[in-house]
C-alpha cells in the first residue's frame, strides 16, 4: 500500500474540490470528509476543515476502506 503523496502541490485542487462527508457523521460534524483529486483522495476532519488533508493514492485509500468494512477495528 502506497501513501507516497503526489510530486506536485496540489494546492489548486484542494481549493477547488468538491468536499463530501460521510453520511455517517448525523450533522454533529465529527466525521470526516474526502475529496476526489483524480489518482488521489485528500481526507481531512470536518471539524477542521482548515487544516491540511492527508492525500493518499487511491489504492491506498481504497485498501484503508476495505480494511475497515472487513470488520477490522485497528491497524497493525
Amino acid at each position: 500500500m502506497s501513501t507516497i503523496p503526489p510530486c506536485r502541490s496540489r494546492a489548486d485542487e484542494l481549493h477547488d474540490a468538491h468536499w463530501r462527508r460521510s453520511s455517517y457523521s448525523g450533522g454533529a460534524n465529527d466525521c470526516v470528509e474526502i475529496a476526489d483529486l483524480g489518482a488521489y483522495a485528500a481526507v481531512r476532519d470536518s471539524k477542521a476543515p482548515d487544516l491540511a488533508p492527508v492525500i493518499f493514492s487511491r489504492s491506498a485509500l481504497g485498501d484503508l476502506l476495505d480494511h475497515y468494512t472487513d470488520g477490522e477495528t485497528c491497524i497493525g
